[in-house]
C-alpha cells in the first residue's frame, strides 16, 4: 500500500476516542513515544500471521484470551504469571485433545483501552466523561479522575513493556516446558476438571518419560521446553498506535510495534473510519470483531480494504453474536466470505454477546451462555463445511466471581465476593479450564466427522 501514511486516519471519522483538552501534552507524549523501542518486532508478527495461514486451514487451533482491560493498579508479575498459566493449561487440554498445535495469543501487554456504550455516565444528577482504560482516564466518578490525560500512554508503554519482558522470560525461559505440565495446576482449580487435568498430565508425563527411554526426544527437546507466546489487543487509541507505528527495515512495509495481534472493534470497524484506515495499512495480521450489526456489504469493502492481497494469516473474522443468535447471522457472513473467495480465521468470541445484569445488580456472564455460543459456533461451521480457527474470551488467572455458573457454580450472590474487574467480567481458572475440555471435545468431534467423510 504504497500511498498509506500512519497519519492518514486523523482525516477519518473517528469514534470511541477521547479529546484531549492539552493538546500540547498530547504532542509530546506522541513524540516520547515515537522514540521509544517498539514493544514487538516484525519477524514475530511474520511467524505469527503464517502459524494463522495454518489455522485458517484447520492444521492448527488460535487459543486468544486474557483481561477485559489490563489494569495499572492490579499490574504484577503473579497476576501475569497465573494468567500465562491457564493459557498453558488450556492450550495443553487443546493440543491433547483435539491434536492440533495450538496458537496462544494474550490480550495482554496493550489492552488498556475499552469502548464504551456511551460517552458519559450520570451518578446523582453529574454527568462526567466515561471511563475507557487506564491508558485514557480514571475509574473514580470525579471530573478530575475522568478527564483524558496523555500521559497515562508512557505509564501503559512502561507496564506493556514489563509485561512482555516477563512473557518472553516465562515462554523461553523454561517454565513453558511440558515436562512441568504438573506444576501449571493452579491451587484454586478444584473440582471434575481439575480431576481430568491431572489424569491427562498424568498420561502426559508417561508419554513422556516412554519418549525419553525410547531416545525418542532429544531432537524435540527444545521444542517441548518452550512456546512460542504472542500479544494482542484492540487498536482503540490511535495516537498510541500511530506513535509505534515504525516502517520495518528488512521488508519496507510498517508494522505495529504496539502488539503482535490487533484488532477493530465492532463498534469501530466503519470501512470510512480512522481504525480502518490505520489498521490496513499495517503489516500484522489483524481481527475484527463481527456482531449483528455487521452487514454483507460491509464485510465485503472490509475484506478488500484490510486484506487486498487475500493473503493467508491476515484477517481474522472474530464472531460474537450471544447464545442462540449465531445461527441468525454466522451463516450469511460465511456465504459472504465464501463468494468472495476469501482467506480468513474465523474464531468465536463468546463473551460479549452474553453480557447481562444479575438480580444482585453486577454485570455478568453466565457460563452456560459462553458454552452455548460455543458450541453453536462448531455447529455452524460444521454445517457449512468451514474452519472454527478459534476461540477469543476474556479470563483471569485470579481466583475472580465475575462471570456466573460452571463446575464450582459461581451465583449471582457470590458475584460481590470477588468481583474485581474495572470494565466487563472475565472467566477464572477453572471455567477457562472447562471451556477449554469442551472446545477440545468438539474439535476432536469435527476430526472425527472429516475422517469418515474422507474414508
Amino acid at each position: 500500500m504504497t500511498n498509506w501514511q500512519k497519519s492518514d486516519w486523523r482525516n477519518k471519522p473517528r469514534v470511541q476516542m477521547p479529546e484531549y483538552l492539552d493538546h500540547a501534552a498530547l504532542n509530546n507524549v506522541e513524540a516520547q513515544l515515537a522514540k521509544y523501542p517498539l514493544l514487538v518486532f516484525a519477524g514475530e508478527a511474520k511467524r505469527l500471521k503464517n502459524q494463522l495461514a495454518d489455522v485458517a486451514e484447520g492444521r492448527a487451533f488460535l487459543l486468544q484470551g486474557g483481561d477485559c482491560a489490563e489494569s495499572f493498579a492490579e499490574f504484577s508479575s503473579d497476576n501475569i504469571r497465573d494468567t500465562f498459566k491457564v493459557m498453558l493449561q488450556m492450550a495443553m487440554v487443546l493440543t491433547y485433545g483435539a491434536k492440533v498445535p495450538v496458537v496462544k495469543v494474550g490480550r495482554m501487554a496493550g489492552q488498556f483501552a475499552k469502548p464504551r456504550s456511551a460517552p458519559t455516565e450520570t451518578i446523582d444528577g453529574v454527568e462526567l466523561p466515561s471511563f475507557r482504560g487506564d491508558i485514557i482516564n480514571d475509574l473514580p466518578f470525579t471530573a478530575e479522575a475522568r478527564t483524558p490525560n496523555p500521559d497515562k500512554m508512557l505509564q501503559a508503554y512502561t507496564q506493556a513493556a514489563a509485561t512482555l519482558n516477563l512473557l518472553r522470560a516465562f515462554s523461553k525461559g523454561g517454565y513453558a516446558d511440558v515436562h512441568q505440565v504438573h506444576s501449571w495446576t493452579l491451587g484454586f482449580t478444584s473440582g471434575g476438571n481439575a480431576a481430568k487435568y491431572r489424569d491427562m498430565a498424568g498420561h502426559i508425563t508417561d508419554a513422556l518419560d516412554f519418549m525419553k527411554a525410547a531416545g525418542l526426544d532429544s531432537d524435540r527437546a527444545n521444542t517441548l521446553k518452550t512456546v512460542d507466546f504472542y500479544t494482542s489487543h484492540e487498536a482503540l487509541l490511535l495516537e498510541y498506535e500511530e506513535a509505534l507505528c515504525r516502517i520495518d527495515s528488512l521488508t519496507g512495509k510498517p508494522l505495529a510495534g504496539s502488539g503482535h495481534f490487533l484488532w477493530i472493534g465492532d463498534r469501530t470497524r466503519q470501512p470510512d473510519g480512522a481504525h480502518v484506515n490505520f489498521l490496513k495499512g499495517v503489516s500484522n495480521p489483524i481481527g475484527v470483531k463481527c456482531g449483528p450489526s455487521m452487514t454483507s456489504e460491509d464485510l465485503k469493502r472490509l475484506l478488500g480494504d484490510l486484506n487486498p492481497e487475500n493473503e493467508a494469516g491476515r484477517l481474522t473474522l472474530i464472531a460474537r453474536f450471544g447464545a442462540g443468535s449465531v445461527g441468525d447471522y454466522l451463516p450469511r457472513l460465511i456465504d459472504t466470505v465464501n463468494k468472495e473467495g476469501a482467506n480468513v480465521v474465523w474464531t468465536c468470541d463468546p463473551m460479549h454477546g452474553n453480557t447481562i445484569k444479575s438480580s444482585t445488580g453486577f454485570k455478568t456472564r453466565p457460563f452456560d451462555s459462553v458454552l452455548r455460543e460455543v458450541r453453536e459456533f462448531f455447529e455452524i461451521h460444521a454445517a457449512e463445511g468451514t474452519i472454527p480457527g478459534g476461540v477469543h474470551f476474556e479470563m483471569t488467572g485470579q481466583d475472580v466471581t465475575e462471570c456466573t455458573g460452571g463446575v464450582r457454580a459461581v451465583t449471582d450472590e457470590d458475584l460481590s465476593s470477588r468481583y474485581h474487574t474495572a470494565c466487563d467480567p472475565r472467566l477464572n481458572a477453572s471455567q477457562s479450564l472447562e471451556l477449554a475440555f469442551l472446545v477440545a471435545e468438539e474439535l476432536s468431534t469435527l476430526r472425527d466427522q472429516r475422517a469418515v467423510k474422507a474414508g
